[in-house]
């Protein structure tokens, strides 16, 4: 497929436009954080400023344009520094994620027997495991921290790429162009990854576009039950708990606190949106089988 066809297939839908212009937005926020909103502590510049020791969130002002949190952490501020948070987590935990469920899959498809009985049954003892649970049970134990909850969802989420690898691969390594490359001498590795990964990773591009968003959901949960990102942190999961003992207002006046809890779970809803999207935009353009 040449660039050009690759482009006019992107822009045919207009669903998943909308979802790399979201990207787009967000991307561009999180290369610019450091002039959108300028780092109190250069050496520590994900660490959200307080403007002020008021338990009670403030409305938005020219001082916090999203207004406060409990504790008075600046919304704006959290919001612009979450965006980096949030790439950070979904790209890193679904690529590691992806890399060993993909290793894992090929294996135990391609050589079969009880390397494939072996590599299944540990693969259903983690799939057992109640994946937020586990995640959460693991960054406790390991201790508070963004890289904590990195490492527990990269541990508890690469299960689903390796069966989905697993089922394309004992598809493809049957077609004939693989036994070809057998019959001349080609070794193993030189299969998987010639032959055998480049026409069964498909599947797995578009399912790790759309784990990406649900990797940042599965995060900020963690920071809202208090075991993800240390308290202070730009994180928007670590916004919406500032914000558990407002969401119902005060009364007469339920709504009080609105900015509390809209602002974070808009940008949590749009980029889990946005790669849901790009990820039907590339099931119609890479899988093959559609075309």
């Amino acid at each position: 497929m040449t660039w050009k066809e690759l482009i006019k297939r992107l822009f045919t839908n207009k669903l998943s436009v909308f979802g790399f212009i979201i990207i787009l937005i967000f991307a561009i926020v999180a290369i610019a954080a450091p002039w959108i909103a300028p780092p109190a502590d250069p050496d520590d510049p994900y660490l959200i400023p307080r403007r002020g020791w008021s338990t009670r969130p403030s409305p938005p002002s020219d001082q916090a344009l999203f207004g406060t949190t409990e504790g008075s952490y600046d919304i704006f501020y959290g919001m612009i520094w979450g965006t980096r948070t949030a790439f950070r987590i979904g790209l890193t935990v679904v690529f590691f994620g992806s890399l060993i469920g993909v290793s894992i899959g090929t294996i135990a498809a391609f050589y079969g027997g009880k390397v494939d009985e072996f590599l299944m049954r540990i693969t259903d003892v983690f799939m057992s495991i109640p994946f937020l649970v586990a995640a959460m049970v693991l960054t406790t134990i390991l201790g508070r921290g963004l890289d904590n909850v990195m490492l527990a969802l990269i541990t508890f989420g690469w299960m689903g790429t390796a069966r989905l690898t697993r089922s394309q691969v004992l598809e493809i390594k049957n077609e004939e162009f693989v036994q070809a490359a057998e019959a001349l001498g080609a070794n193993d590795f030189r299969i998987i990854l010639r032959h055998v990964l480049i026409n069964s990773i498909y599947p797995v591009l578009i399912q790790a576009c759309m784990r990406i968003g649900s990797m940042v959901i599965t995060a900020s949960a963690l920071s809202f039950l208090g075991v993800g990102a240390p308290e202070g942190y730009a994180d928007w999961g670590q916004m919406i708990s500032f914000a558990r003992n407002w969401i119902v207002g005060t009364s007469g006046n339920p709504l009080e606190f609105w900015y509390t809890i809209i602002f974070p779970g808009t940008a949590i809803l749009f980029f889990s949106l946005s790669w849901n999207l790009i990820g039907d935009a590339f099931r119609d353009i890479l899988d093959p089988k559609l075309q």
